[in-house]
């Protein structure tokens, strides 16, 4: 399975960081694969969440259809 397809079934689930694509399913650069999928037509939502230490993270969630 690709990274990208992989990212793609991982967002059906819930919501998707950056660590979480890396720790569950080795996708260092999940910012390009979530490209991949807006390109493909896909509406994914980002989300900036600030951390209690300053600093800020995107979280990614599917959008209900493809644009």
């Amino acid at each position: 399975m690709s990274q990208t397809n992989w990212v793609y079934s991982r967002l059906k689930k819930g919501s998707l960081t950056a660590m979480d694509a890396l720790k569950e399913g080795g996708v260092f650069r999940l910012a390009a694969r979530i490209n991949d999928l807006r390109n493909l037509g896909y509406t994914i939502h980002t989300i900036n969440k600030d951390l209690p230490n300053g600093k800020r993270i995107a979280e990614y969630k599917l959008g209900r259809n493809k644009a």
